[in-house]
């Protein structure tokens, strides 16, 4: 049994792809959408990140009209969300602890990244609540390299 449970972990549906790139260049600054970003050991250049565990942050794009709606609002950009790749077809929440090619960078996702009390800012009341279970992924960076927008999010073996 554990040899099929292993196989069903391993198998998603396609890559992902990289849909929206942000920086932060200090806190509380506007996020800055990005077409291309230079990925170092630290996290992504430009932007003002916690190295280590938390050096990039991802959040699922399949989870935008799930925030809008649990916020009570029409739509939510990226950008308010202030995670640094907003990735599509594939499930972040599957690749937990898992290392990934994200375009020319290699990161490892690891853990949740828990929503700030600035959601409340950004999304209005109930802001935090609406990102709980939503608030995306913290990756460390593995193996630099460039992130552009459309680059694929392979699962590494």
């Amino acid at each position: 049994m554990e040899g099929a449970l292993a196989r069903l972990l391993a198998t998603h549906a396609g890559p992902g792809r990289v849909d929206w790139i942000g920086i932060r260049p200090e806190r509380r600054a506007p996020m800055q959408p990005m077409e291309r970003a230079a990925v170092a050991l630290d996290g992504i250049a430009g932007d003002h990140a916690r190295p280590g565990k938390r050096a990039v942050t991802l959040l699922q794009a399949e989870h935008l009209p799930v925030i809008a709606a649990l916020a009570q609002r029409g739509a939510v950009a990226p950008d308010l969300l202030r995670r640094n790749l907003l990735i599509s077809a594939i499930n972040l929440s599957a690749l937990n602890g898992q290392t990934v090619r994200v375009g020319g960078a290699m990161l490892r996702l690891t853990g949740p990244c828990a929503p700030c009390s600035r959601m409340e800012e950004a999304l209005g009341p109930g802001g935090y609540n609406a990102m709980r279970g939503h608030g995306g992924w913290c990756a460390e960076v593995l193996e630099p390299g460039e992130i552009m927008l459309g680059d694929a999010v392979l699962v590494s073996a």
